[in-house]
């Protein structure tokens, strides 16, 4: 065929870029003289910006999925277990105010209706009631045993990581392994087709390097789609404000200190500040919107809560990141696909941008075109897929802030303003007055935020639905209460089976996890 797709030319590194390199590269046979070629092109002058260091448990697929040991990964990227995240001072900035996201499906969520039996137990957090992760969290419990295998789980988890050293493991990964092409080079010129197609990228010292379908991991500058095709972006500033973030890597004070196996959330003035664990320090930063806040104010905050949480914060230096919220409607153009930043980028509020990574690599890697004519068919499904993707993102970012009854700024007062809402989002919270979210309100088979989701924010930020009487209501209520009483008996069991998060940390450095 003379149209046929057999090179994927690669642009830009970091986690984006060396992870679609291996979906690819795993699904069509690379490392054989038969299977499709990958080069990736990374520039050695371009540095990545490498402060994502929260995943969702689809990461262990992809892990899986590409052939990488668990062990090896956990030891290498000084990675720990994340089993969700809790959120604290969103909804009321009291003393007492948290609540749980937690990754663990409510028990007997589809059973029956859980928030018919919760309205009676109000005094206990939605989260705590229907699942037993976030007891696990905070007795700071790891989510398996030293015996469970890697990639298995005694409760669903997903990774804190150093994200700087995944792009490095998945790089040797890839070269080394599947046979990936690397190119360390800097791209100066875009060769184009007569049809409008990108023919080459030019490199400094490698000359032309000619494919059949290019992907653009290039970051927010989106070399190819947005720097050649100008392919903008929709922006979203205008439901979420925040556009700058600080991160600090702060040590912990001793080798003994625990490791939170949860991204813990705290809401401030104008933003909202994250803390993840690593194996040997802490992530901390500060996202913020510049229209609310200054950076100094922000900067103020985000020291304040480290030394509030008796770290050393005097000699760090933070790195300082700026950014547009959105996202490009059209992130397939000709014979070039956007992943990761290039294809758009909000706050990192549930970790999203990693996994729309992994979505859009698996996308590809199943969709890939055999030829140039099959290929546009398969961009219009594409951009289908992503445009919703990041719509449906938004709309839960912005749950957090709408459902919050904080008034001591105008940045929460802002979010509360019936103009910054989405449309579809307000239909839905009038819906949900009445009935739970459910697989009829986000009814495609890869949401990205499931239904539970959605339940997760909406009732541990105290939303009251009008329940409607029914003849079913006292079953639904008793089945519930049911399910409240098994969550409770597993609480127990696995709070005296499973370790502690650093135990079980310390473990696989030291003997590693079996293997299936």
């Amino acid at each position: 065929m003379a149209d046929a797709v057999r090179h994927i030319v690669i642009l830009g590194g970091g986690s984006a870029g060396w992870l679609t390199a291996a979906i690819i590269a795993a699904d069509h046979d690379t490392a054989s003289a038969t299977g499709l070629q990958v080069t990736l092109i990374e520039s050695p002058d371009v540095p990545t910006i490498g402060v994502g260091e929260g995943t969702w448990p689809t990461m262990r697929d992809t892990l899986r999925r590409i052939g990488v040991s668990e062990t090896d990964f956990i030891r290498e990227c000084d990675a720990a277990f994340k089993q969700g995240s809790k959120f604290v001072r969103w909804t009321t900035d009291r003393d007492d105010d948290s609540y749980y996201h937690p990754f663990v499906l409510p028990q007997g969520y589809l059973d029956t209706n859980l928030v018919a039996g919760w309205l009676a137990h109000r005094d206990v957090p939605f989260g705590e009631l229907v699942s037993v992760q976030p007891h696990l969290c905070e007795a700071g419990k790891a989510p398996k045993q030293f015996s469970t295998p890697e990639f298995a789980a005694v409760a669903n988890y997903a990774y804190h990581l150093d994200a700087g050293k995944l792009g490095v493991f998945l790089r040797n990964h890839c070269t080394q392994r599947l046979g990936v092409r690397h190119v360390a080079d800097h791209v100066s010129e875009i060769d184009v087709h007569e049809s409008g197609d990108i023919a080459a990228l030019r490199t400094r010292d490698h000359g032309a390097i000619a494919g059949d379908l290019f992907v653009d991991c290039s970051g927010m500058r989106a070399l190819l789609l947005d720097g050649h095709y100008r392919i903008g972006p929709v922006a979203v500033r205008d439901v979420l404000f925040n556009d700058r973030a600080l991160a600090l890597q702060v040590p912990y004070p001793t080798a003994e200190a625990p490791i939170a196996c949860q991204t813990v959330s705290t809401a401030q003035r104008n933003g909202w500040i994250w803390d993840i664990g690593l194996q040997s320090r802490r992530g901390i930063g500060h996202v913020y919107s510049s229209a609310h806040s200054s950076d100094e104010d922000a900067e103020a905050e985000l020291r304040r809560y480290v030394r509030d949480a008796g770290l050393a914060e005097q000699d760090l230096v933070p790195v300082r990141l700026g950014f547009e919220p959105g996202y490009r409607s059209q992130t397939w153009h000709r014979n070039c696909v956007a992943v990761g930043l290039a294809s758009g980028f909000v706050e990192p509020l549930e970790a999203s941008s990693l996994v729309l990574v992994e979505l859009a690599a698996t996308m590809l890697s199943e969709q890939m075109p055999a030829t140039r004519d099959t290929m546009d068919s398969i961009a219009r499904r594409f951009n289908d897929a992503f445009a919703y993707r990041f719509e449906r993102v938004v709309d839960f970012l912005k749950l957090h802030y709408v459902l919050s009854q904080r008034d001591d700024s105008d940045y929460w007062r802002d979010n509360r303003r019936a103009e910054s809402v989405p449309e579809r989002l307000q239909e839905l919270l009038a819906l949900w007055r009445h009935q739970p979210p459910s697989r009829y309100d986000l009814d495609r088979i890869d949401e990205v935020f499931p239904s539970a989701s959605w339940q997760y924010i909406l009732y541990g930020m105290g939303f009251v639905p009008e329940q409607r009487a029914t003849t079913r209501r006292s079953d639904e209520v008793q089945r519930a209460e049911g399910h409240f009483g098994e969550v409770a008996g597993l609480t127990r069991k696995m709070l005296a089976a499973l370790p502690g998060h650093r135990q079980m940390l310390d473990h696989v450095r030291q003997r590693g996890m079996p293997r299936i």
